[in-house]
Formats: C-alpha cells, sequence, structure tokens
C-alpha cells in the first residue's frame, strides 16, 4: 500500500515533466500548429494533434519511471547518473521546442535532439539497472525521440 509520503513523490515525479514540458510548450511554441503547417514535412510526420497527446503520455510515464527509480534504496554512482541523465534529457527536451519552433534553428534543434537521444537512452539505462519497470517505462519515451530525431532531420 502506498503511503502519503509516497504518493505525493509519485505526484512531484509525474508534474515536473508535465508542468515544465507544458511551460516551455507554451513558451516556445505559440505559433508551433500554424509553423508545423506550413512546413514542408516528410510524408512520415504526423497531423499536429499527435504531439501534445504523445508528450502529455510520455511525460506522464517518465515520471512514474523516475518515481520508481528513486524508490529503489541504493545510493551512489548509479543513483547520482540517473539523476544527471534525467535532469539532462529534460533540459534538452525542453530547449528543444525554442530551438525549433521559436527560434527557426532546425539545424542546432537537430543537434540538440541528437543529444537528447543519448541521455535519454543513458538514462533509460541507468534507470533499467536500478529498477526493470523503470528503465522499461523510459522505452516508449526513448523510442519517440528516435522518431523525433528522423522528423527533425528530415524537416532540416
Amino acid at each position: 500500500m502506498m503511503t502519503n509520503k509516497n504518493k505525493w513523490k509519485m505526484i512531484r515525479s509525474i508534474a515536473v515533466p508535465l508542468i515544465g514540458g507544458t511551460i516551455a510548450g507554451v513558451l516556445a511554441t505559440r505559433s508551433a500548429k500554424a509553423k508545423y503547417q506550413h512546413l514542408e514535412r516528410p510524408k512520415f510526420a504526423p497531423p499536429s494533434w499527435v504531439f501534445p497527446v504523445a508528450w502529455t503520455s510520455l511525460y506522464t510515464t517518465m515520471g512514474i519511471a523516475k518515481y520508481q527509480f528513486d524508490q529503489k534504496s541504493q545510493k551512489g554512482s548509479l543513483q547520482t547518473y540517473g539523476d544527471i541523465t534525467y535532469s539532462t534529457q529534460l533540459g534538452l527536451n525542453y530547449l528543444w521546442s525554442f530551438l525549433f519552433f521559436r527560434w527557426n534553428l532546425r539545424g542546432t534543434a537537430l543537434v540538440d535532439a541528437m543529444l537528447l537521444w543519448t541521455s535519454v537512452n543513458l538514462n533509460t539505462y541507468y534507470f533499467y539497472r536500478k529498477s526493470k519497470l523503470a528503465g522499461t517505462l523510459m522505452l516508449p519515451y526513448a523510442a519517440w525521440v528516435s522518431y523525433a530525431v528522423a522528423l527533425n532531420y528530415a524537416t532540416w
């Protein structure tokens, strides 16, 4: 049974990526839908409505993964590396929207996306080493970022 303390930890773990992603999205992509419609997109590009649905799901899942990772009581380098890669991938994730939509820096956004891909995969590895559930919960995010890199490249 989950204690009240653990419920709040889980809520916080989910809220951090959801709120951060929402703030970054609102600030960076105010006219993203219109810009996206005018971009020369590859045939495999999804309709614009897919992005908020996908990101809401992914941010929620990554928050649950972070909670699961933090629940395993193990201090040391694995915890540190997991925390660093988690924070890094969140920062790169938030930055991408500004680079791609707000500042129209498609090439720089692609570099960011490749760094994001690397940090997400490292983060998934560290999470999995400590908690198989946490690592597994990160797999849809890793897959989506792989797709996003291809989409960013094709758009650039």
